[in-house]
């Protein structure tokens, strides 16, 4: 591929050109799975072309260090193209790790087809990121959690959602008719104002949670809580 300014010759498709210091794309699409992930580059409505990322998963305390080495790769080759957005799907575990080692806005896209999501949802209004310690995106007035450890594993899965402002706890209620045993969560219909409400339920009991985010509106609230619910459902954690 060539530089779409002065034709330099390109290494890798969408790559940044450092001859003319031109931007060849401006967006990346990563497709992940724990061993491998696909970048690939596109410009306005274009596909440019796909880069590969391969690793061999180690187990035990190996992980930590092969895990952040294979994220490192990926983040090497986001920070060759320097976009100004990237789109991902699949593995959240890997792409948390890419997240912690590169700076560019972040968007989840459709798993089934993640450069056509992509592509389609460019004419879209992109959403701010809400890029803050869990322990500033939780709070409020009531700070009891149901299930102890498990609620606040869901809580905090939530919280970490990057269009996620705010996860306000809410009294519990413990006088339902629920009879499945373990805590289940589910995030409800977007509000008018793009909020959601976060219900965890334990047995009988259940907590109703304000999750503030970043959506302006009812439709693109919708599109943070099908992203929130997928994430619960990849964490064993959905009703």
């Amino acid at each position: 591929m060539q530089c779409s300014r002065c034709s330099s010759e390109l290494s890798r498709p969408g790559e940044y050109c450092l001859v003319c210091h031109t931007a060849n794309a401006d967006g990346v699409v990563l497709d992940i799975t724990r061993e491998r992930v696909e970048l690939t580059a596109i410009r306005e409505q274009e596909a440019l072309g796909t880069t590969t990322v391969t690793t061999h998963p180690e187990e035990g305390e190996r992980e930590v260090v092969e895990l952040r080495n294979f994220a490192g790769l990926v983040a090497d080759e986001l920070q060759r193209r320097r976009p100004e957005a990237v789109y991902a799907a699949g593995d959240r575990q890997v792409l948390d790790e890419i997240r912690s080692q590169v700076h560019f806005p972040f968007f989840r896209v459709d798993a089934d087809d993640p450069v056509g999501s992509a592509l389609a949802s460019r004419g879209e209004p992109e959403l701010e990121v809400v890029d803050l310690p869990l322990e500033r995106k939780i709070g409020g007035s009531h700070s009891t959690l149901i299930g102890g450890r498990s609620g606040l594993r869901v809580i905090e899965t939530v919280a970490e959602h990057p269009h996620v402002k705010k996860v306000i706890p809410g009294p519990i209620d413990a006088g339902g008719s629920g009879s499945r045993s373990g805590l289940r969560a589910k995030v409800t219909r977007a509000g008018a104002d793009g909020n959601l409400r976060l219900l965890v339920r334990d047995g009988s009991s259940v907590q109703e949670n304000r999750v503030v985010t970043t959506a302006p509106d009812r439709e693109t609230g919708e599109r943070i809580r099908e992203d929130v619910n997928e994430v619960l459902d990849e964490e064993g954690l959905r009703e």
